[in-house]
């Protein structure tokens, strides 16, 4: 008789210790929650998080500086010439070696979209600049194709190309 009843009271001490361990988890959760809900983006945040660009007003050998998540995005239209060369460069001989195909979007080579800030330290470069016509940041002496690739300089990559999408053929949504 006192087996069933030691079998019995271990058997409730096991239940009552399993019931406050997952009502201490309850709890923590419940606590924790709110924390990191606030670590979320907020609505203002979130509405930035895309911007759509209007390119009919670009003319061949231009460029814009729009805004997207607080920093600057190149947008250029570039000519046949820089498109040729863009192209055509042995690629293995650079820092960070990427094809101009995989920098634009297949059938659009003369849109080059890319995030304006130097991968060295966050600069914004200067464009048609620096030895390949491409960027220039003057901070450090990183210099840029027309692809936005990086060629000389302390600058470890190439320029980010940022998320992007033809909605049509004179409207662009990036992120």
């Amino acid at each position: 008789m006192t087996d069933n009843k030691e079998k019995d009271s271990q058997t409730r001490r096991d239940f009552i210790v399993l019931t406050a361990s997952a009502m201490a988890g309850v709890g923590a959760v419940s606590f924790a929650w709110p924390l990191v809900d606030s670590l979320n983006p907020s609505a203002d945040v979130l509405a930035l998080a895309s911007t759509e660009v209007d390119l009919s007003s670009i003319k061949e050998g231009q460029s814009i500086r729009v805004m997207w998540r607080g920093k600057p995005v190149f947008i250029r239209r570039r000519t046949a010439d820089e498109i040729k060369i863009a192209q055509t460069e042995e690629v293995s001989e650079l820092p960070d070696p990427e094809n101009d195909k995989e920098r634009v979007k297949e059938g659009k080579d003369e849109w080059l979209v890319v995030v304006g800030v130097c991968t060295h330290l966050g600069c914004v470069p200067l464009g048609y600049a620096g030895e390949y016509n491409g960027w220039f940041c003057p901070c450090h002496g990183s210099h840029y194709d027309t692809s936005g690739r990086i060629r000389k300089g302390p600058a470890p990559t190439n320029m980010v190309v940022p998320p992007y999408e033809f909605l049509n053929d004179n409207l662009i949504k990036i992120g």
